[in-house]
């Protein structure tokens, strides 16, 4: 683990490197607050979406870790490909269940042995897959706008915008461009929230901007046949009915319908469910009342 004495660090958080089964360097982000590290008995996972990283959840993992009442050590992974994360010469290793296997070697890293799980979209999906195969990982789970059944629109939209994002001249030309294509469904956006929103995405190097993630995960989605039924993951949600659940689904989603929550809640039972007014795929988690919800979530199901 690294010293937040490295430039490229932003304050509030370590970084981290490990090794996945196969080999690859993965990269983590640990947010431990006053030395958290050894005095939260359970930590917070963060998994992000299909191309994001770990920056994603800067602000909301910031929250968590320097709440005075409850704070919590947050683990911020960047999946495979993505991020700081190597990229995989084998893209057909871009699989849910692949991404599952990482996030497990870094718990093990870490010595984690369970924690409670915010995935965003693709994170989402992966904490299924943890479910099937470690259930025992899972102390809860917030799943951030996508269930066990997803729209191919939304997988559409995505492709839409990764299109329109590939090659801006600046931030602000990015933030501008993802603002035409995203702001219908994302109104409760103010200026610095759309560049929330694409600083992610981007390195600069060599004086211009490329994409943090591997090309080829966006190429994949070109090969799905988007005009017929997803492959759902019902089965893999049973996992999830043995803990505490919270789902969030963006108000103008076009990944998870609504009525997809109300079949998880009825298949679930005690699933909490909230609406993100004004924010469409994915919602924002630092934003609105959001924190304040997820924190109430995670101390009622994991208390210290």
């Amino acid at each position: 683990m690294s010293s937040q004495n490295n430039p490229e660090v932003k304050p509030g958080y370590e970084e981290f490197q490990y090794s996945a089964s196969d080999g690859l360097r993965l990269y983590a982000r640990i947010y431990s607050g006053d030395g958290l590290e050894t005095q939260t008995p359970t930590p917070v996972v963060c998994l992000p979406g299909l191309t994001r990283n770990s920056a994603d959840f800067h602000k909301l993992a910031l929250y968590l870790s320097t709440l005075e009442a409850e704070p919590r050590r947050v683990i911020c992974f960047d999946l495979r490909g993505r991020g700081k994360s190597q990229r995989d010469k084998n893209t057909e290793n871009y699989n849910i269940q692949v991404e599952a296997d990482d996030i497990l070697a870094g718990c093990v890293a870490l010595g984690v042995k369970h924690a409670v799980f915010i995935g965003t979209s693709r994170g989402a999906l992966i904490i299924h897959a943890l479910a099937a195969i470690r259930p025992g990982v899972l102390q809860a789970a917030v799943l951030n706008d996508a269930g066990p059944e997803i729209d191919g629109a939304g997988l559409a939209q995505i492709m839409a915008y990764q299109d329109r994002l590939s090659a801006p001249g600046s931030l602000e030309e990015a933030a501008a461009l993802l603002r035409e294509t995203q702001g219908r469904a994302f109104t409760v956006l103010e200026d610095e929230d759309w560049m929330d929103y694409v600083r992610p995405m981007f390195v600069e190097t060599n004086g211009k901007l490329k994409q943090n993630f591997d090309p080829a995960i966006v190429e994949m989605l070109r090969g799905i046949d988007l005009n017929s039924p997803l492959p759902t993951l019902w089965p893999q949600f049973e996992g999830l009915r043995m803990i505490p659940l919270m789902t969030i689904r963006g108000e103008n989603s076009s990944l998870l319908s609504a009525k997809t929550v109300e079949e998880m809640m009825k298949k679930h039972g005690s699933m909490e469910a909230i609406t993100a007014e004004g924010q469409g795929h994915a919602p924002m988690l630092h934003l609105g009342p959001l924190p304040e919800a997820i924190a109430a979530f995670i101390d009622k199901s994991a208390p210290h």
